[in-house]
């Protein structure tokens, strides 16, 4: 009976969380991901990203950009690929301006929406982060609010996140902090990932 009644719960943790299936296994170089390294000009930054079913509310994907001394996106077990994106150990590189804005669109379609919640942070908070995004690898499917929310725990000022496998929840959590700008991000498209990469006006 309890051996079921995990195996039940494993089941809907997976179907919940089927939009943290991707990943790539064309890692780029150290010196590929240099090369496209993106400068940002705004003040140091967290932004988490959360992928939300608009009609059940149940949270499909996870994603962290740090903007410090260059932008990236951990985008754990993610599907994010283009050929002018260079990816290494999920962290996408080269994320300017309208690669963050493409990022969005990709994820946001008529069943899901995107919301951003982006936190001021200091210069060494942010290279904390990027440190800690860049050495922690691949993540297995499943685990992008396990990954995502790993690593914030670990940033000096986000002690009080505890981690979890669900990516509202990590929402949840970050949008109780004072010092948090929300906003949620719509497309009425049918398409996939993929799709909304191709269609990026890039």
């Amino acid at each position: 009976m309890i051996r079921s009644a995990r195996l039940t719960c494993v089941a809907v943790l997976l179907l919940t969380l089927a939009g943290c299936a991707g990943g790539s296994f064309n890692d780029a170089t150290v010196e590929e991901a240099q090369a496209v390294a993106y400068v940002p000009r705004d003040a140091p930054k967290l932004t988490v990203f959360t992928v939300v079913n608009n009609r059940t509310g149940n949270g499909g994907h996870s994603a962290l950009m740090v903007s410090g001394s260059q932008q990236v996106i951990f985008d754990p077990a993610g599907s994010f690929e283009h050929e002018r994106i260079r990816e290494r150990g999920d962290v996408l590189y080269g994320m300017s301006p309208g690669w963050v804005a493409a990022y969005k669109s990709a994820h946001a379609r008529d069943t899901y929406h995107v919301v951003s919640q982006e936190i001021a942070v200091t210069p060494e908070q942010a290279e904390r982060a990027l440190a800690l995004v860049q050495s922690n690898g691949a993540v297995g499917s499943a685990f992008c609010a396990n990954a995502t929310s790993s690593i914030l725990r670990q940033v000096p000022g986000f002690e009080e996140i505890s981690v979890t496998f669900f990516p509202v929840n990590l929402m949840d959590q970050i949008d109780k902090r004072d010092d948090v700008e929300t906003s949620k991000y719509y497309e009425n498209d049918a398409g996939d990932v993929l799709d909304g990469i191709n269609a990026a006006p890039i």
